[in-house]
């Protein structure tokens, strides 16, 4: 048994903390029962086929087509990477369910809600790798490469407990509805554009189910949840930031302003804690008043670290504007072979 300064094992501090997960789990049951009712009332189904054109599909070389070629794809290059983050980060479903499942349970609401959740998420999918296979917008073997590869490393969420679970997911799912959203846009074809709009929809419903679980658990255990926020806020990244490439792929995302900080702390974090009252609840202790000036610290610096991110965007979207005018504009040179030398 390990004592800490304040005289308290850490056992103690494990077992305390492992009885307020189980209470949670209990107390918060009827929440999970209410807000399941709540988005099936509200869930409009849809079907992933409705959204693919199969009419532009063609066989490939095994069935004596013709194998991908990159001129096949009609996609813009910053669109394509960012879908195929996406589509990566969607495959991992197994792992996710793994994870929740393992956190919630199977048993009651919370397990209805574990399968409803898994079996919408699957059709995220679903539909983005048909309609990027049967438009021929990526190269298929690639992406079944790197499909098996993702799945094999799998997703691992450490030890998050309930609390931390819950709070990760409000974000998670809210920045992904973003990314699906702002990709859409990027796309350049109308179609791309209106199945992530649609997956985007299911992406919200899940963050405002996971969002209310978390208010639920604000009015149980205030401090316990201040710091699970804290703690998710600030340690934040993506479920599919173990993919090969994904740094790179992440910051040729954000140059375009698919998804980067600004977004982060604007669309993402800012909305979500606000929507807790985080920075104006009157109902904490001296825990989770630390929890809430470590976070209002950290956002205040993801915030200035967001303005700088678009400035020098801004400024390298200047520049490179500047060359393609001037290029444009310039007095074609002729060539030297055919200019006499001034030396002769």
């Amino acid at each position: 048994m390990t004592i800490t300064s304040s005289g308290i094992s850490t056992r103690t501090i494990s077992r305390d903390a492992a009885g307020l997960q189980t209470r949670l789990l209990h107390d918060l049951e009827p929440v999970v029962e209410e807000n399941l009712n709540r988005h099936l009332s509200v869930f409009k189904n849809w079907m992933p086929h409705d959204y693919i054109p199969w009419s532009k599909g063609r066989d490939f070389e095994m069935l004596g087509g013709q194998d991908w070629d990159p001129a096949d794809s009609t996609l813009d290059p910053t669109a394509k990477t960012a879908m195929i983050v996406n589509l990566l980060t969607e495959d991992n479903l197994p792992s996710y369910h793994r994870e929740i499942s393992t956190r919630f349970g199977r048993d009651g609401a919370w397990g209805q809600w574990v399968g409803r959740w898994t079996a919408e998420e699957g059709r995220h999918g679903i539909a983005l790798r048909d309609y990027l296979v049967v438009t021929r917008g990526v190269d298929p073997v690639e992406l079944e490469n790197l499909r098996i590869a993702h799945m094999t490393a799998g997703y691992d969420s450490g030890d998050k407990s309930v609390l931390n679970t819950v709070a990760y997911v409000s974000f998670q799912e809210l920045a992904t509805r973003v990314s699906h959203r702002n990709t859409g846009k990027a796309s350049g074809d109308p179609l791309a554009e209106a199945l992530l709009a649609r997956i985007a929809l299911d992406e919200n419903l899940h963050m405002i189910f996971y969002r209310n679980l978390v208010g639920a658990a604000f009015d149980r255990a205030p401090d316990a949840t201040m710091a699970a926020i804290r703690d998710e806020v600030l340690g934040f990244e993506m479920p599919g930031a173990n993919m090969p490439g994904y740094t790179r792929n992440a910051v040729t995302i954000a140059k375009a302003g698919i998804y980067d900080l600004r977004l982060h702390h604007d669309a993402v974090v800012q909305p979500v804690l606000k929507f807790w009252n985080v920075f104006t609840r009157c109902d904490l202790g001296p825990e989770g008043e630390r929890a809430r000036e470590e976070l209002a610290a950290f956002m205040a610096g993801l915030d200035a670290q967001a303005a700088r991110f678009v400035e020098q965007r801004e400024t390298m979207r200047a520049r490179m504007a500047a060359k393609a005018e001037a290029k444009a504009g310039a007095t074609p040179v002729p060539s030297p072979l055919l200019v006499p030398s001034a030396t002769t």
